[in-house]
């Protein structure tokens, strides 16, 4: 990936977690879901490819996140999970509501801790469209519970908008990835980026901001005003986020590196107090490591 032949700006601390990033396999072994449109050209970005980048960075803990490339065949994921194995990795599945009992419990067993509620975050607005989503997020909820697992979701800003009160009314735990798709350019005085800290930092649902996809939501070449968004997360709540590469970046992976973002985290978070938090004390609460 480009820039990744540059030095961190930060040695990470011991047990660090990347909480967020994909793997692909080839085609052949691994088919891609046919349901819908690919969102993107699925790049070459196998294990060995990537555990070569978590090794520069520094990066000893793994959560694996179903690509929506795959649909629900969560097979590619789990393959590499099984290699890195449990003591060391997590994963995040994209699976049906009425999936059997056993294949959770197989699920549990290899280290599945999520599941993802994933749509295009370039999504066009849809007014109401969280309402159609309320039947798939209650009957997973009810599984979660049960399991010890959370919801992991991913939308475009509107999205998490209008899904806020479901969030906050969850009985288990939540992730919102990329900071809820919030636009940087319109500022953490935005009214859904506040009241998304207001239930994170407040409510009785423990909830997780991800530090992901920082150019999905903020502007090239710098991202400078991903800046006062995530300093906004950390005043709210320290002991709430989670940081992930994201990697391979899909389609920026030719506008960003890997390290380029690694290193906006020494920015944002400057005291290693804070890093530690976010790179390993979070994660491990909400990962179970």
């Amino acid at each position: 990936m480009h820039g990744d032949e540059a030095p961190p700006a930060f040695r990470p601390p011991p047990l660090a977690c990347d909480a967020h990033f994909h793997v692909f396999g080839p085609a052949e072994r691994y088919p891609y879901a046919s349901t819908e449109p690919l969102r993107y050209a699925p790049p070459v970005a196998d294990l060995p490819d990537y555990m070569k980048l978590a090794r520069h960075l520094g990066i000893e803990r793994f959560v694996f996140v179903q690509p929506s490339a795959y649909g629900r065949d969560n097979a590619c994921m789990l393959d590499a999970m099984k290699q890195v194995g449990k003591a060391r990795c997590r994963g995040i599945v994209d699976i049906d509501e009425d999936a059997p009992d056993a294949m959770l419990a197989e699920l549990h067993a290899i280290g599945v801790r999520g599941v993802r509620i994933n749509y295009s975050p370039v999504k066009p607005h849809v007014p109401g469209f969280a309402a159609t989503m309320l039947p798939r997020i209650r009957q997973l909820e009810s599984r979660c519970v049960e399991l010890g697992w959370h919801l992991d979701f991913l939308g475009p800003g509107w999205l998490t908008e209008e899904l806020l009160p479901t969030l906050a009314s969850l009985r288990c735990p939540f992730s919102v990835a990329h900071m809820g798709m919030f636009l940087a350019k319109e500022g953490p005085a935005q009214p859904g980026f506040v009241r998304l800290l207001e239930i994170v930092r407040g409510g009785a649902v423990q909830g997780y901001v991800k530090f992901t996809g920082t150019y999905r939501m903020a502007t090239p070449p710098a991202f400078a005003d991903a800046l006062p968004m995530a300093r906004a997360v950390i005043a709210a709540a320290p002991e709430r986020i989670i940081w992930g590469s994201d990697y391979p970046h899909l389609s920026f992976a030719d506008q960003v590196g890997s390290v380029q973002l690694f290193n906006l985290l020494a920015d944002w978070a400057p005291d290693e107090a804070t890093r530690r938090k976010i790179l390993v004390d979070n994660p491990a609460t909400l990962f179970g490591f």
